[in-house]
């Protein structure tokens, strides 16, 4: 089974871009080699793709080349905060319905072109961070996520309202250093929560064998 993560510096978390096995230090680390263990009896091939940066018309951009040409089973995919928070830090604005369309032509590439199995990952900002003012925007960018997972999606992790429920009795800086970027302790706790939402998807492509 290949399995591909896919997505922006969440999931790059300065990986090696010369070694698209290079899983980086971040969840792509940790997810890896918890569904490895988990799931012994199956031969997987694991690739990181995520590029620090990107926005999801990065990803339109390189949909042939990093998405249809690598042919995975299955794809991680976690976009979207980087179509709020340039809109603020670059002022690159993502308008929803913009932000909508490359998110329908990157799904409808996923499942129709490619026939993968899609875990989609909710992107997140982490309450009680500087960056709490960015949060109108992206509950807008989420809102429009879910409505395209019950389209699209195999699963859909929620990460934001998981993130959101998880730091009401703690600080954000049990997983972050900035309220995006996870450190080691966030990095394990999304791998964990992927781990267990891809075992539908695993079981699926099991049977399909």
């Amino acid at each position: 089974m290949k399995i591909l993560f896919q997505g922006d510096s969440v999931t790059d978390a300065g990986r090696d871009r010369s070694d698209p096995h290079d899983m980086g230090t971040g969840y792509p680390k940790y997810a890896s080699a918890m569904i490895s263990d988990a799931h012994p009896d199956i031969d997987f091939e694991f690739i990181n793709l995520g590029i620090s940066g990107n926005r999801t018309e990065n990803l339109v951009a390189r949909l042939q080349s990093d998405f249809v040409e690598i042919a995975p089973d299955v794809v991680v995919l976690l976009i979207g905060v980087n179509d709020v928070w340039h809109h603020f830090s670059h002022n690159i604005d993502t308008p929803a319905k913009t932000f909508e369309s490359n998110l329908r032509l990157i799904l409808t590439t996923i499942k129709e072109t490619m026939g993968a199995k899609l875990l989609m990952v909710e992107p997140f900002l982490l309450y009680g961070s500087d960056k709490v003012h960015m949060l109108e925007e992206l509950d807008e960018k989420i809102r429009i996520e879910r409505t395209l997972a019950q389209e699209f999606a195999d699963v859909y992790l929620p990460l934001h309202a998981i993130f959101a429920a998880e730091t009401v009795n703690t600080t954000y800086t049990e997983f972050s250093g900035d309220g995006v970027h996870p450190n080691a302790g966030g990095s394990c706790f999304i791998a964990e929560r992927i781990l267990h939402a891809i075992e539908p998807i695993l079981s699926e492509w099991t049977e399909e064998q």
